[in-house]
């Protein structure tokens, strides 16, 4: 027998999730790009196992953030690298708002914290995934010669971090939802 269970987050809810996640930014600002990363996927070895889908779907999600700033051939840039590396953060403060023993609801807090930042993140996480996906198209294309593999995934990068941002300031200037950075 399963049990469904659903919430909705009020303004003033997503405002203290905003807090806390200022709070845990603060916290790291000291910390290295290595142990963010780090942290964060301690989290992810820590929650394998018997979670419910929500948690598990989300953990996905924090998987391609990391995925973003590891991966050498989508050279995020600066500041896309820097709001990724913010919000894992989150994941470097030793005190969630749900302790992460309890069973069943113990990651509940990561997984909506996981959630917020991938909405917000949303272009930069599809020109990641748009990325993934003709890297491993073209991967052993045959064609040209005179076009190397770097050529090609060059020209894509650029394409899909020009689209992101200007998805991401289009939607910034028409939308009144403040980001949680």
């Amino acid at each position: 027998m399963t049990f469904e269970v659903s919430f909705e987050l009020q303004d003033s809810d997503l405002e203290h999730f905003r807090d806390v996640m200022r709070k845990a930014q603060d916290g790291a600002k000291n910390l290295s790009e290595q142990v963010i990363l780090a942290n964060a996927k301690n989290l992810i070895r820590d929650v394998k196992g018997n979670v419910p889908p929500f948690v598990s779907d989300r953990i996905k999600k924090l998987e391609t953030l990391i995925a973003m700033v590891e991966d050498n051939e989508w050279k995020i840039p600066d500041e896309e690298r820097a709001d990724v590396l913010s919000a894992l953060s989150y994941f470097s403060e030793a005190e969630d708002l749900v302790p992460d023993d309890i069973p069943v609801l113990g990651f509940l807090d990561d997984a909506i914290m996981i959630e917020l930042v991938a909405q917000d993140l949303s272009d930069d996480i599809d020109a990641f995934n748009e990325f993934c996906a003709y890297r491993i198209r073209e991967k052993d294309r045959a064609g040209d010669e005179t076009i190397t593999h770097q050529d090609w995934l060059d020209a894509k990068r650029r394409e899909l971090h020009s689209r992101m941002r200007n998805r991401r300031s289009s939607r910034r200037r028409t939308s009144s939802f403040r980001s949680i950075f």
